[in-house]
This record gives structure tokens, C-alpha cells and sequence, in this order.
């Protein structure tokens, strides 16, 4: 039988993940404010 908590103890999550993680929370993403707010500049001008 496996002993999930013995599992848990040993996992280490891959580095592919890590960087993946580090990549994705270091950009400065576009939200749906951002375009809303770029299309009232524009009805403005």
C-alpha cells in the first residue's frame, strides 16, 4: 500500500515548473482593465 504522507515528504517539484513560475509572475501582463481602460483613452481622443 503507498503511504502518501512518506510520498509527500520526498517530493520536490521539478525546476522546469520553478522557472515556469518565475517566468510567468515577473511579466507585466495585460488585464482586462489595462484594455478597457486603453479603449475609453481612445472614445476620449
Amino acid at each position: 500500500m503507498i503511504d502518501f504522507e512518506e510520498e509527500l515528504k520526498k517530493f520536490q517539484p521539478s525546476l522546469e515548473v520553478e522557472e515556469a513560475e518565475e517566468a510567468i509572475y515577473s511579466r507585466d501582463l495585460t488585464d482586462m482593465t489595462d484594455i478597457l481602460m486603453e479603449m475609453m483613452r481612445e472614445k476620449h481622443n
